[in-house]
């Protein structure tokens, strides 16, 4: 595997608008000035992260960072796949009137040396899904992905805050798995056309 998160966003949302509020910029890609929390970027970008180590959160790094570690031919491969994975995704999915305002991907080699995608691919965990008939620039939008989960833990309901806390997340309350697999299957039968089983 590689020691890199393969992130592309089409939209301004999660870290990379915190990137953004603080510096104009999203893992050194510079971006227009005036832009607000959910707006459409002038075109996808490449915005890799660190793959921290299970329970810690990655980090977002410079493209000139990820040539750094992996040389700048392999560098740019994983951005052209990422962003090819990404434009080929949020197609499909808008024609189930969702927008991907971002993904993730994963790769790895294999035996043969071949560069492979090696994790699941544009599912509601690994990507920001947006109702399309909802999205508002300027706002946090609705989704149909794990964005409900993390509200929920950042809501006092939980009582748990991650900024000021070792203790590691609370147990979800059943309402919330069943909330966030509604969203999910949600997702799955506007963007595939299937009813889920």
């Amino acid at each position: 595997m590689i020691g890199v998160e393969c992130v592309a966003r089409g939209y301004l949302a999660g870290s990379g608008w915190h990137d953004y509020q603080r510096t104009g910029a999203v893992c050194g890609v510079a971006l227009p000035p005036g832009l607000t929390e959910g707006a459409r970027l002038p075109e996808p970008i490449f915005t890799p992260a660190t793959k921290a180590p299970r329970g810690e959160h990655d980090e977002n790094i410079p493209v000139a960072s990820v040539a750094g570690l992996l040389g700048g031919d392999t560098a740019a491969e994983l951005e052209r796949i990422t962003l090819a994975v990404y434009r080929r995704g949020a197609g499909l999915a808008a024609g189930g009137g969702i927008i991907v305002a971002d993904t993730k991907i994963e790769l790895g080699y294999d035996p043969q040396g071949r560069l492979l995608l090696a994790d699941e691919v544009l599912t509601p965990d690994s990507s920001r899904f947006w109702p399309a008939g909802e999205w508002r620039p300027g706002r946090p939008q609705p989704s149909f992905d794990k964005q409900f989960v993390r509200d929920w833990l950042d809501s006092p309901e939980s009582g748990w805050d991650r900024h000021h806390s070792g203790d590691p997340p609370p147990e979800l309350p059943g309402w919330v798995v069943e909330r966030t697999r509604d969203l999910y299957i949600e997702a799955y039968e506007r963007i595939t056309g299937d009813r889920w089983p």
